[in-house]
């Protein structure tokens, strides 16, 4: 395994395997025994960070969600883990009601909300830190300095570590931190976005996002994470699902886009030349990105893990990097 560091402070900075694992159906969709079996192999393969969400998986039941979390719990009590993995978990787009879910009701991101869910999470996860706390959705409904000192107590109080935001335009993101600066408070250090090699279309909204795409990486977040130092990213559904591989799994509507047929063909031609399959080398070209990237990939199976484990030791050359990125 490798490592790179997340986050600026000294006092909550992370040192991260450069790979996560997303646990957002261990406990419903996956099994215990599943899940144990892929969180063992994650940790003995040296992978130190693990993702989960306050609402995962609500709609597998239409309840409110915390199978994960309480499943990493189980988890970690029974292998003795301590704070040498960090476990990143969300806030704000748990459902208020069974039947409902964040694209009508969700929690939000009120002070109050904030400190009753990281709660709610220490205790399912059985923590006293929460390493990493991410606003998960947007919510325009509060004032956005009530947000950033709700999130900054909790980092003040010594119950959560580092800041992070998910599916937030850009220019949100950057008016809390500017907001939390000018306050001398913690902010946003981490931001997670879907992204992948190929592109989706901006002029086509995710449904699951009632804000429109604000779910994937576009240019604007990515200059963004170029031009702000102490930023990461955090890639979720690098490998789309399954799509790469999958004929049963067909990319999401948002991917028809003229460019992608090109850039899929590049890329099995390099898998083929690598000697990898073309989950690896999309993994691979996000590792050595640029930019500070953290692919964050689930797994329903150890075989599936193994082969994104794979990628981490994948060096593609400078000219296999620059055919990827520019075929269009």
């Amino acid at each position: 395994m490798k490592y790179r560091t997340i986050g600026t402070d000294p006092k909550t900075r992370r040192e991260v395997s450069v790979l996560a694992l997303g646990a957002m159906l261990f406990g419903s969709v996956t099994d215990e025994e599943t899940s144990y079996a892929v969180l063992d192999r994650f940790v003995e393969a040296g992978g130190t960070f693990i993702d989960t969400s306050d609402n995962y998986a609500f709609w597998v039941d239409g309840g409110l969600g915390g199978h994960s979390e309480a499943l990493l719990g189980r988890w970690r009590r029974s292998r003795g883990v301590g704070d040498e993995i960090v476990i990143a978990t969300k806030v704000g787009g748990r459902p208020l009601a069974p039947g409902t879910s964040y694209t009508d009701n969700p929690e939000g991101l009120s002070a109050k909300v904030i400190r009753e869910s990281a709660e709610r999470s220490r205790e399912l996860l059985g923590v006293e830190k929460l390493d990493l706390l991410y606003a998960h959705i947007e919510d325009r409904t509060v004032p956005l300095r009530e947000t950033v000192e709700g999130f900054a107590a909790l980092v003040e109080e010594g119950t959560v570590g580092m800041l992070g935001a998910s599916n937030h335009a850009a220019w949100r993101v950057e008016r809390a931190r500017a907001v939390a600066a000018a306050a001398g408070l913690p902010g946003y250090e981490v931001l997670q976005y879907q992204h992948s090699l190929l592109r989706p279309r901006f002029d086509i909204p995710q449904p699951l996002f009632r804000d429109g795409n604000l779910g994937a990486a576009g240019p604007d977040l990515l200059d963004y994470v170029r031009a702000e130092q102490d930023l990461a990213l955090v890639a979720y559904s690098p490998l789309l699902g399954g799509s790469y591989t999958r004929e049963d799994k067909p990319f999401w509507p948002d991917y028809d886009h003229p460019g992608n047929p090109r850039r899929l063909a590049v890329l099995r031609e390099i898998a083929a030349e690598c000697d990898a399959t073309p989950n690896q080398v999309v993994l691979a070209w996000q590792l050595g990105h640029d930019l500070p990237i953290v692919p964050l990939a689930g797994a329903s199976s150890v075989a599936q893990l193994d082969e994104n484990l794979a990628a981490v030791d994948l060096e593609l050359s400078a000219e296999q990097r620059a055919r990827l990125d520019g075929a269009h």
